[in-house]
C-alpha cells in the first residue's frame, strides 16, 4: 500500500514523523508540499479523511491568515481549499495518508495509528 507524508523538512514535527515512518520499515512518497502544493481534490480527499472542514487545518498563526481574511465565515469550502493551495504554508504538517486513511502526525506517534 502506498503511503505518502506532506513534508515540510524545515518543521520539527514532520521530520520527526518521518523519521518514525522510517524508523517502522515504512519508505513514504515524500510530497514536500511548500515545493508542490496538493490539488484541490488531494486537498478536498484529504480533510474528508480527517473529516476536517478546511479552517480546522489551517495555521492560523501565519500571517497569510490574518491578510487573506480566512477566518471569514462567509468563505466557501472551496475558496478556502484554493486559498490553502495558492499559501500552501497554511496547511498543517505533517500530513500522513495510507490509502483512505489520513493522520496529522502531531504528536508524530499519531501516525502509528494507522500503519497496520
Amino acid at each position: 500500500m502506498e503511503i505518502t507524508i506532506y513534508h515540510n523538512p524545515r518543521c520539527s514535527k514532520s521530520r520527526q514523523t518521518l523519521a518514525l515512518l522510517e524508523e517502522n520499515g515504512v519508505n513514504p512518497t515524500i510530497v514536500e508540499y511548500l515545493k508542490t502544493p496538493p490539488t484541490h481534490q488531494q486537498l478536498d480527499s484529504i480533510l474528508r479523511g480527517l473529516e476536517l472542514e478546511p479552517q480546522q487545518l489551517m495555521r492560523k498563526g501565519e500571517a497569510e491568515y490574518k491578510e487573506l481574511g480566512l477566518d471569514n465565515q462567509d468563505l466557501s469550502r472551496d475558496q478556502l481549499i484554493d486559498a490553502m493551495i495558492k499559501s500552501p504554508k497554511l496547511i498543517e504538517r505533517p500530513i500522513v495518508v495510507v490509502g483512505d486513511q489520513v493522520v496529522i502526525g502531531r504528536p508524530p506517534e499519531n501516525v502509528l495509528t494507522i500503519l497496520n
